[in-house]
């Protein structure tokens, strides 16, 4: 999470619904990307997601379109169903033990109308259970390990590793190549038939910015020439907001526990080395609840992250007492940020704004998801559990104190998405078969080309618009 090699280590801009704070932002610089990095969590998000991609223009993204995909990416330890695919890349396991706590969890969440699952994945997303995760035998499977790993020895294939991709090289209106820098030299790859860019959310526009491709104002402020006028890029930019409520727990059971005792510790790693099982396999959150808290909304608009550990911010040394986290985000935020250059400086960080809690739906559903959970922490099975609220704490109550809290202490929950959207308007970035419009030979790939930020975690989604993308890019190839 703050490694300095593998992790981009990005801040936002001062923004100004968070009270003029930087918001961390770490972001995969490894192979794999934020896959080799994030939370494991496998979730696809709504089917109604994807069926507003497709109601809005987007042809060939629909529900019963992109399901497909999925299942061809997923290796499921459960085996194969209409719903799931066993044999795909991806692998994904179940946690494997069940933990005190975390039934708590489930059996208060079932006192206030939300029904236990065992799949946030089925179609129907609404419910509280455990979370199952991109894990093999109790090692991480990203990306890479999913997909590189296994090509690495095709003739085809080169990958360059410290190296930088600096701009896309645009000849008479058709991407040619790519500039990237390795050991202090700048390099060029040619390319014969297309360029992909897949640099993230974040680095996709930065990148097209950089090769004069975007808001032409912009790019003339900065001094870059404008290769071809297209205001979308680096537009449309959301995330989910994080808002963590921290616990100290009643009995010595949490992940903070094991790992204050030398002992405790100890047995963590035995326990993973012999079974592949315990804390080391599972990472920071075991179980999820997705419900409805707002009277507009038709399907679940929130969802919890929940860990048996504590810490004063996502990463960080736990507390030295038992503790647990429930963190909570509005999955289908209408608050818009963007991405910017802050320097004709490849090498530089781009400018991010994400404006969060920047509309009152986001303002208000921020203030009903906090007292949400703090229903939850007061039912009959989970209160035993609760000696206190250390955060937002027992002083915060009106309706003013909580949104103060998020803007005080809200935080990404790693999902940027949407800046080089899909769709066919005057703001769109890339049409529905991910090519850019107005440039030949270049195609986007990664969440930047979601319309709306899909309802949870982001990884299993980008892997399907990438296995989706393929099919694309081989079909144009032979048509």
């Amino acid at each position: 999470m703050f490694h300095p090699v593998y992790n981009w280590g990005f801040h936002t801009d001062p923004d100004p619904g968070m009270d003029g704070r930087r918001i961390y932002w770490p972001r995969g610089r490894c192979l794999g990307g934020s896959s080799s990095i994030n939370g494991l969590i496998y979730v696809r998000g709504q089917p109604e997601d994807y069926d507003r991609w497709a109601a809005a223009g987007n042809r060939g993204w629909g529900w019963r379109d992109v399901l497909p995909y999925f299942v061809r990416s997923e290796g499921n330890q459960r085996g194969a169903s209409a719903a799931h695919g066993a044999d795909g890349p991806l692998k994904c396991s179940d946690i494997g033990e069940k933990h005190e706590l975390m039934e708590a969890i489930i059996a208060g969440a079932g006192e206030l109308g939300v029904p236990r699952t065992d799949d946030f994945n089925g179609g129907v997303q609404e419910g509280v259970g455990y979370y199952q995760l991109f894990t093999h035998n109790g090692w991480r499977c990203s990306t890479a390990v999913a997909y590189l790993k296994p090509a690495r020895g095709r003739a085809n294939l080169a990958v360059e590793t410290n190296a930088q991709a600096t701009r896309v090289l645009i000849e008479q209106g058709r991407a040619s190549g790519v500039e990237y820098r390795r050991g202090g030299e700048t390099r060029t790859a040619r390319a014969r038939r297309e360029v992909i860019l897949a640099a993230g959310a974040l680095q996709s526009p930065q990148l097209l910015l950089l090769s004069g491709v975007g808001p032409g104002a912009h790019l003339a402020e900065l001094g870059v020439p404008v290769v071809h006028e297209l205001p979308g890029v680096g537009e449309n930019l959301q995330d989910h907001l994080q808002l963590r409520l921290l616990f100290r727990c009643s009995k010595p059971i949490t992940t903070n526990d094991d790992l204050a005792s030398w002992w405790r510790s100890m047995k963590i790693g035995l326990k993973w080395l012999l079974t592949r099982k315990g804390p080391l396999a599972i990472g920071i959150n075991q179980g999820g609840l997705f419900t409805r808290v707002m009277p507009q909304s038709a399907s679940p608009d929130i969802q919890f992250h929940f860990a048996t550990l504590s810490a004063d911010m996502a990463g960080a040394k736990p507390h030295p007492f038992p503790g647990f986290t429930m963190s909570v985000c509005q999955l289908r935020p209408s608050s818009r940020g963007r991405v910017r250059l802050a320097s004709r400086d490849p090498m530089a960080a781009p400018s991010m704004q994400p404006y969060y809690l920047s509309t009152g739906e986001d303002r208000a559903c921020a203030v009903a998801s906090l007292r949400f959970a703090r229903r939850l922490a007061a039912t009959t099975s989970l209160s035993p559990y609760v000696v206190e609220e250390l955060r937002p704490g027992a002083a915060v109550q009106g309706d003013d104190e909580l949104l103060a809290f998020a803007r005080a202490y809200g935080a990404t929950i790693f999902h940027p998405s949407g800046t080089c959207r899909m769709g066919h308007d005057a703001m769109a970035v890339v049409d529905d078969r991910l090519r850019v419009r107005g440039i030949g030979g270049l195609r986007v790939v990664d969440c930047s080309i979601m319309p709306t930020l899909v309802s949870g975690n982001t990884n299993a989604p980008v892997v399907m618009i990438a296995e989706k993308a393929s099919d694309m890019i081989l079909e144009d190839a032979a048509g």
